[in-house]
C-alpha cells in the first residue's frame, strides 16, 4: 500500500525524494489552487452556456459533446494565465520556480455511465505516465475543479510501483503519437481506435487508492504510480486539472523512480518550461540525455503549439 502523507511539512527536495519511492502528497485548497479553480470554473461554464456543466451530457448529443470540448479544452491548455497559475501554486508548494519546470496543463473530463469515454474525454485504463515517454523524474499534479466522489476520481494500484506489468510500451514512441494521434483525439466518439501502451495481462485492481479532495485540492504523485480513470457511476461528470513537472537538478542527475517495465521511446522532456518565467526549455543536450536514440530530423519533437 501506498502511504499517503496529507498537508505534508516536508520540503520540495524530501517530498520529491518520497514520491519517487511510491507515496501520495495530498493538500487543501490554498489560496493559489482556488484562484486556478474558479479561473477554470468560469471558462468551463461559458463553454457550456446555460447548462450545468456536470450534467450537461444528459442534455447534448454525444458528438456535439465532443466537439464542444475539441474546441474548448486547447483554448484552456494554451491560455497564458494558466502559466501564471501554474507557477503561483508551484511556489505556494514550496517549489523553487528557477529549477521547477511545467507542461501545460490539461483539463480532464471524466463522464457518467459511458456517455463518452474514448477520444478528446479518453477514460484510461491502468497505465503509467512513464509508458507514454515520461521521464521516472517526473511529478503530476492533479486537483477536481468541482467537488468529487470515490466513483469519479482516479484509482491507484500501489502494489505495482516495483512490480512489473506486461505492457506494450514498446509500440509507443512520443515524436510518432505527435505526429499521428493527438490532433485526431475529438474525431474518436463511439471508440478510440489509437494504439496506446496498456496492460498485457490482467491487472490486480484491488485493492486500490482512491484520494477525495475537494475541489482545489491538491494530489501529487511520480509518473511511475499506475493509476487509472474510476469508472464514472456518479451522475455527473468530473472536471479535473493536471499537469506534470521536473526538476532540474533531477533531471541532471537521472535521479527519479524505478523503472520496472517501460519500454516506450522518445521523450516527453522537450515540453516542460522553467516556473520562473513559463518560456525558458532545459536545454537540448539535457533531452538528448532522455533519447533511447538520437530522433530523426522530420521528428515531432513538440506537438504544435506547446513549445
Amino acid at each position: 500500500m501506498s502511504t499517503v502523507l496529507v498537508e505534508s511539512p516536508l520540503s520540495d527536495d524530501e517530498r520529491r525524494a518520497r514520491l519517487f519511492a511510491g507515496e501520495l502528497f495530498v493538500y487543501a485548497p490554498k489560496p493559489s489552487t482556488v484562484a486556478f479553480v474558479e479561473f477554470t470554473r468560469e471558462l468551463v461554464r461559458e463553454a457550456f452556456g446555460d447548462l450545468d456543466p456536470e450534467t450537461a451530457q444528459y442534455h447534448m448529443p454525444v458528438e456535439e459533446y465532443a466537439a464542444l470540448l475539441a474546441e474548448f479544452k486547447p483554448r484552456f491548455i494554451h491560455h497564458p494565465r494558466c502559466k501564471e497559475l501554474i507557477r503561483d501554486l508551484l511556489i505556494e508548494h514550496g517549489a523553487d520556480p528557477e529549477k521547477t519546470y511545467f507542461d501545460v496543463p490539461r483539463l480532464r473530463t471524466s463522464t457518467s455511465d459511458d456517455y463518452l469515454t474514448s477520444g478528446i474525454a479518453y477514460a484510461f485504463h491502468p497505465h503509467r505516465d512513464t509508458w507514454y515517454s515520461a521521464p521516472f523524474c517526473q511529478l503530476n499534479w492533479w486537483f477536481p475543479v468541482f467537488d468529487i466522489v470515490p466513483d469519479n476520481g482516479l484509482a491507484f494500484h500501489p502494489k505495482y510501483f516495483t512490480n512489473p506489468v506486461k505492457n506494450s510500451s514498446e509500440t509507443y514512441n512520443y515524436y510518432e503519437w505527435n505526429a499521428t494521434n493527438r490532433a485526431s483525439a475529438a474525431t474518436h466518439v463511439k471508440s478510440d481506435t489509437r494504439v496506446q501502451p496498456k496492460p498485457q495481462e490482467e491487472v490486480e485492481l484491488f485493492p486500490q487508492t482512491r484520494v477525495v479532495a475537494p475541489s482545489g485540492g491538491t494530489l501529487i504523485f511520480s509518473a511511475q504510480q499506475l493509476h487509472s480513470s474510476v469508472p464514472n457511476t456518479s451522475g455527473r461528470t468530473r472536471f479535473s486539472v493536471d499537469f506534470r513537472t521536473v526538476h532540474l537538478d533531477d533531471v541532471v542527475g537521472h535521479v527519479g523512480a524505478p523503472n520496472v517495465d517501460s519500454a516506450c521511446t522518445g521523450t516527453t522532456m522537450r515540453d516542460y518550461l522553467k516556473a520562473a518565467d513559463s518560456t525558458t526549455h532545459l536545454s537540448e543536450e539535457l533531452c538528448l540525455e532522455y533519447d533511447e536514440v538520437p530522433p530523426k530530423a522530420d521528428a515531432m519533437l513538440v506537438y504544435g503549439a506547446s513549445r
